[in-house]
């Protein structure tokens, strides 16, 4: 019974580390998408620098997050 419990506190906490993880993509990728259309109505000239930044930036992002989830599920999964 105790096994269990452990088991399933792991599980959550592994859950609770995957949600961080997209939460704080989101956050970052919202944030970039700000930055950039910011930028761009500023700089309508250098949109096509900017977007292509942006879209690097947004993927390095998604790795994170990736990672994150890939994390804690190898935590749950051991």
């Amino acid at each position: 019974m105790d096994n269990l419990n452990i088991d399933l506190t792991y599980s959550g906490i592994a859950a609770l580390g995957a949600g961080i993880a997209v939460i704080g993509a989101g956050l970052g990728i919202g944030k970039i998408g700000s930055s950039a259309m910011d930028a761009i109505s500023r700089q309508p000239e250098a949109s096509g620098k900017i977007q292509n930044a942006m879209i690097i930036a947004a993927a390095l992002i998604e790795g994170a997050a990736l990672f994150g989830i890939v994390t804690a599920l190898l935590a749950v999964f051991k």
